[in-house]
């Protein structure tokens, strides 16, 4: 079993996706072993996102993380970094399938819904940052 990472951005709690985002990993029989909406703090989200900080859009992606409320989640499931990535689609709504969670919901490749972890190292990083307390 593999364990990834996703978030749901301010975008799509403000837009009221929650329960949407969530079936579509739910529908894949994966299952979500941590589940936590809180508000970004700055040095949480600059170290989740360390990797972009020498981007020219860092600023305005930690700015966009800090606007609202964020939905954490830890799900777990065979093969499901590729699974849940497969899902969200690709960054840019308009290079994602039509059936996937950016495809179908994301407007900007800025301001794309969700995150998920790229790699196993990466989950295992992220979840430390955002479930300290699941091991």
């Amino acid at each position: 079993m593999e364990r990834t990472l996703v978030l749901i951005k301010p975008d799509g709690i403000k837009r009221n996706l929650i329960g949407e985002i969530i079936s579509f990993y739910e529908r894949k029989d994966l299952k979500i072993i941590g589940l936590k909406m809180i508000q970004g703090n700055v040095n949480t989200i600059e170290e989740h996102y360390i990797e972009h900080k020498e981007k020219k859009y860092y600023k305005e992606l930690i700015e966009y993380l800090m606007e609202g409320p964020i939905i954490a989640m830890l799900i777990e499931g065979e093969n499901a970094i590729k699974f849940v990535r497969k899902i969200n689609g690709a960054t840019d709504p308009l290079e994602a399938d039509m059936g996937s969670i950016r495809g179908m919901y994301a407007l900007t490749k800025q301001r794309n819904l969700v995150h998920s972890s790229d790699s196993e190292i990466s989950a295992e990083r992220e979840r430390k940052i955002w479930f300290p307390e699941i091991k």
